[in-house]
């Protein structure tokens, strides 16, 4: 194959045409069933919309920003509308499985659609996993809160560990108080040592909760999507729930002479909450 076939095959469209006589044709005898209502649609596009990102990244974007942390919501809500609308318009036009892989393939090419099929395999692999680490401190949290404690060790992960355990070790020295230590150094150093041995080097150091509901997840996605939908319906439930009540109670407890220094980092600050 010569350079110049090599090109034009991996830039090459797939017409809609062709995507959509290829979501007809039944492969090997085995077609997706359609299972999803229209409700169970506006419930996944809400649970999108009302990610996880709102429990699990608030309180740094809130840190960076401070109070002006609620412009940040306008940003995002621009962001996600602009999204949106794009996808609108994608889902409308190729109404078939593949998101932004199909949409690629049709629209800049193979390599193109190669490429961002990887970037969600990734993504969502990644993102998952943040939010796994979120949810698994804020399940301790909660056990801490009613008495029960779980060992360090087996709620946080080895690098996490190893990385606060040094930088935590480098302070002590330098004559830092242990409680004057920052909570995550505190807590990275108490894993680290309480952790079982398994060589003079090498921990026992795993965050349990995180690899448990990434496994009941799992299950959950495995079983199928007309079964798993009744809990993805009612997880959306109780997120805008907890949502309405955070929102509802937090308005008793508005006080505005904390909003100064509205931007205490300033734009840079209030931008760092989109990355974090």
């Amino acid at each position: 194959m010569d350079i110049m076939s090599f090109k034009s095959r991996i830039i090459q469209k797939k017409s809609i045409t062709m995507i959509l006589t290829d979501s007809d044709r039944c492969r090997d005898g085995i077609q997706l069933k359609k299972s999803l209502t229209a409700r169970d649609l506006t419930g996944l596009g809400i649970a999108a919309i009302v990610g996880a990102g709102i429990f699990s990244t608030i309180g740094n974007a809130a840190y960076h920003g401070g109070p002006a942390v609620s412009v940040l919501f306008l940003f995002t809500a621009v962001a996600c509308g602009l999204s949106a609308l794009c996808y609108a318009q994608f889902a409308s036009t190729i109404p078939v499985s593949g998101s932004a892989y199909t949409y690629a393939y049709a629209s800049m090419g193979e390599i193109a659609a190669w490429i961002i099929g990887w970037d969600l395999i990734m993504e969502y692999a990644v993102g998952n996993i943040a939010v796994a680490i979120s949810w698994s401190d804020y399940f301790t949290a909660m056990l801490t809160g009613v008495g029960i404690h779980f060992p360090e060790y087996f709620s946080m992960d080895y690098l996490t560990a190893k990385a606060g355990y040094d930088a935590a070790e480098v302070l002590l020295r330098n004559g830092t108080q242990f409680f004057a230590l920052k909570q995550d150094l505190r807590e990275s150093w108490l894993a680290w040592q309480s952790a079982p041995a398994l060589t003079h080097r090498l921990r026992l150091i795993v965050d349990i909760p995180a690899i448990a509901i990434i496994l009941l997840v799992t299950r959950l996605v495995y079983i199928g999507m007309k079964e798993t939908k009744k809990i993805a319906n009612l997880m959306v439930i109780i997120k805008l729930a907890v949502l309405i009540a955070f929102i509802g109670i937090g308005t008793f407890y508005i006080h505005p002479e904390n909003w100064h220094p509205f931007a205490p980092n300033g734009i840079s600050g209030v931008l760092k909450g989109v990355s974090g």
